[in-house]
């Protein structure tokens, strides 16, 4: 922990800096936490750019957790199309059943019900607790992660500290603005890869910045970092994509199933992508057909 004097200058001018430059987001506006959640699980793993859009068309259709539940699964999944990692748009249309069933239909604000959600993580729960209840939970994400191990720590941090310095690091009653504020400076300055020291607002207060910048970078191998992600060409991911956006357009053969993957000479392989996002609730077997949920005739 940064001495008292240290940490009140560095909560005031992160916050004042954050003030001048928070991003006008839409998921920003509203303390709805149905929204709040949704926003949430399509920004796991897909950059602000890509989001906005389908984010707001999302809540347009479900509008409510009780609208999602209502729906089909694969209207949740055609509806997430471009966002990636559709296992996401599962586990949220489990989670919207299960916030009617045992919650009256609105998320609930404790951490333990959050957590018990499907597809709901130590971040997502926390962001909703943050940024819709504006509760003073601190949110430990890439970009926070880097912000604690460089200028609140000094050091590598695992992932239990990490979220005990967050947590302890949260102004009394400044939830929602800390955690944006935390969230843009990582996200803007206190990037992974030569980060932009010589604007930070908190450069004076910075752990890392008064030890000099000394090697390694403490961000490097802190819980919550970026890891080096596996190639994408040729990967599962890239087949599992390509059938998932086949099957937004109707069912597929299952003696097709390995020419839709990009795989004609891995059938095997392809079979068992099929059969993993069958296992996932993504799909089903119908009549020698792959298809949507609830799709087939």
């Amino acid at each position: 922990m940064p001495d008292p004097a240290t940490r009140r200058r560095l909560t005031d001018d992160l916050l004042a800096w954050a003030a001048g430059v928070r991003a006008d987001l839409p998921w920003r506006t509203t303390r709805d936490p149905w929204a709040i959640l949704v926003s949430e699980l399509m920004l796991q793993q897909t950059p602000v750019s890509r989001v906005v859009g389908p984010y707001q068309a999302f809540l347009a259709r479900f509008p409510t957790a009780a609208a999602c539940a209502e729906a089909a699964v694969a209207e949740v999944v055609l509806a997430w199309e471009g966002l990636g990692y559709n296992r996401r748009a599962v586990n949220l249309h489990r989670a919207a059943g299960v916030i009617v069933s045992e919650h009256g239909g609105r998320p609930p604000d404790d951490l333990d019900a959050l957590l018990a959600l499907p597809g709901v993580g130590p971040y997502t729960a926390r962001a909703v607790l943050a940024f819709a209840y504006e509760r003073d939970h601190g949110v430990v994400d890439t970009n926070a992660a880097r912000f604690l191990a460089r200028a609140a720590a000094g050091h590598r941090l695992d992932a239990a500290a990490a979220q005990e310095l967050a947590d302890t690091l949260v102004p009394l009653g400044r939830g929602w603005a800390w955690n944006q504020a935390v969230l843009d400076l990582g996200a803007q300055v206190c990037i992974k890869r030569a980060p932009r020291c010589g604007q930070c607002p908190i450069a004076g207060s910075c752990a890392w910045a008064r030890a000099d910048y000394a090697t390694p970078d403490p961000a490097q191998g802190s819980a919550g970092t970026t890891q080096p992600q596996s190639a994408f060409t040729g990967s599962d991911r890239q087949g599992r994509g390509r059938l998932v956006q086949a099957l937004r357009t109707g069912p597929v053969d299952l003696a097709r199933v390995a020419d839709v993957t990009g795989w004609p000479d891995q059938p095997d392989r392809a079979r068992r992508i099929a059969d993993a996002l069958v296992g996932e609730g993504l799909a089903e077997y119908v009549d020698g057909q792959l298809s949507l949920p609830g799709t087939s005739a």
